[in-house]
């Protein structure tokens, strides 16, 4: 009876710290998820003052001025999916003409060039609205770069300032390749590429160039170069001196640009709008990028232009 009796006690006393071990179990696993949706709740709170912030800040053109100078960004290269592209820019400057507070507009260029269409996109409109809003003007202050496709695009303001150390011009067409045919002959590799239409692979790498691809090329270059000289052309009118370098894709300081025409003064943004326009007054119509906008622009920029590369080199103003 007395083992019955202990043994009873054990098991009890077994029962009572397996009970004693769930619950503390239990009690763990609350608290383990009562501090995950605790870090869950912390970071969606974060996340949601992030949204909150690039949202007002998408909005930087608040000013109790009864005028104000207002400022386009053209910064990085222009292409389709970039933050220089016409669908971002255009928008903006159309707003900055429609805004009766805006006594004047600059175009700030920071860019090296990048695609003759969204470049002659933006130059087009800006051409549009000139006409629209004669009684409105808009100038560009180049910054450290304003080269080829960004030059295009700045030609189309009434007077383009910069500073004398900004690199300015590069007015030229460039489509870049590369051949790997003696490469490959020495190691062994043949090209198997095979193509429905005679000139579908007209720059293969992978293939020895032919005198047709390269009279194509050249003719296609020389039109598109065209176009980016009678552009510019259009724009500065006789303030371009008579020099053929001009359009050779040369780019010069500042200095030597404002010799050649190809700029006519030295200026900032803050110069022109204090001095110029006389609105002193700067509010930036170029909405700012959230992390997560500037983050998906840049893969996808990147992937668009992987693909572009493997189809054929783009033709680009840089």
């Amino acid at each position: 009876m007395e083992n019955n009796h202990s043994s009873m006690e054990t098991q009890a006393i077994q029962s009572l710290k397996d009970i004693a071990l769930e619950s503390i179990k239990e009690q763990r696993a609350r608290r383990r998820w009562k501090i995950f949706f605790m870090a869950v709740f912390v970071v969606l709170f974060f996340m949601f003052i992030l949204a909150l912030k690039s949202t007002s800040g998408n909005n930087t053109r608040f000013s109790t001025a009864d005028e104000y100078t207002a400022v386009v960004n053209i910064n990085g290269i222009i292409m389709s999916n970039a933050d220089a592209s016409a669908a971002n820019v255009i928008p903006v400057l159309q707003e900055a003409f429609e805004d009766e507070k805006v006594k004047g507009i600059i175009l700030h260029c920071n860019s090296p060039g990048g695609s003759p269409v969204q470049s002659s996109l933006i130059y087009d409109e800006i051409m549009r609205l000139r006409k629209l809003h004669n009684n409105k003007p808009i100038y560009a202050v180049a910054s450290d770069l304003c080269a080829s496709g960004g030059y295009f695009i700045v030609s189309a303001a009434e007077y383009i300032y910069a500073n004398r150390s900004s690199l300015i011009g590069s007015i030229g067409v460039r489509m870049t390749s590369f051949g790997l045919v003696e490469i490959m002959k020495k190691v062994g590799i043949e090209s198997r590429e095979m193509t429905a239409g005679k000139y579908k692979a007209l720059i293969d790498p992978f293939k020895p160039t032919t005198p047709e691809a390269e009279a194509h090329i050249k003719k296609m270059l020389a039109s598109t170069h065209e176009h980016f000289i009678e552009s510019v052309k259009a724009g500065r009118g006789d303030r371009l001196k008579d020099n053929d370098d001009i359009f050779s894709g040369l780019f010069w300081t500042g200095q030597d640009a404002k010799a050649l025409g190809v700029i006519d003064d030295f200026g900032s943004v803050a110069s022109v709008a204090r001095d110029i326009i006389k609105a002193e007054e700067i509010v930036n119509f170029s909405p700012e990028k959230t992390f997560f906008d500037k983050l998906s622009n840049g893969v996808s920029t990147s992937l668009t232009t992987f693909l572009l590369e493997k189809e054929v080199s783009p033709v680009v103003l840089y």
